[in-house]
């Protein structure tokens, strides 16, 4: 299957919580997409990592009821975590300042044929069996994710 690059995506992205309740519109073109090793998001994910589609905070419309979670990141940020109320599938997270922007849960995508990540953050806890390439970033990137969002726009 070909990849589609970050510049031939068809607005509206849609996507939802597992039992349906909480959807999202993505009306915008996303500005990365990255692999986090998080040990949270290893385990919000089940998995050894979450990929997280970046979007700029005004690029995405919820419709149905949210629930959120608030925690302090260690970069600094505090990071608040949205999810459905009914089946708990955390669709976003998203940073509590003005312009922080949003990353949407890529597994909650409707059409997830076309992920293709360009880098990875949290390496530090990355599970030893995973195979890393592209940009790789130890904790949170302190460029403000700007060498992601150059590489996702060349994808």
């Amino acid at each position: 299957m070909a990849y589609m690059s970050s510049t031939e995506l068809n607005l509206p992205l849609t996507g939802g919580c597992q039992c349906g309740q909480l959807r999202y519109r993505v009306t915008v073109q996303p500005l990365t997409l990255y692999c986090c090793h998080c040990t949270e998001c290893q385990g919000q994910s089940s998995s050894a990592f979450g990929m997280s589609l970046r979007v700029p905070a005004d690029g995405v419309q919820l419709e149905g009821r949210t629930a959120s979670y608030h925690r302090d990141a260690e970069n600094p940020l505090a990071v608040e975590g949205v999810f459905c109320p009914d089946c708990g599938t955390r669709v976003i997270h998203r940073g509590r300042g003005a312009d922080s922007g949003s990353s949407i849960k890529a597994g909650t995508l409707d059409d997830k044929s076309w992920l293709k990540p360009v880098g990875h953050i949290w390496t530090s806890s990355a599970q030893p069996w995973v195979k890393l390439d592209g940009l790789l970033y130890d904790k949170q990137p302190d460029d403000s994710y700007a060498a992601l969002i150059a590489a996702f726009s060349r994808s």
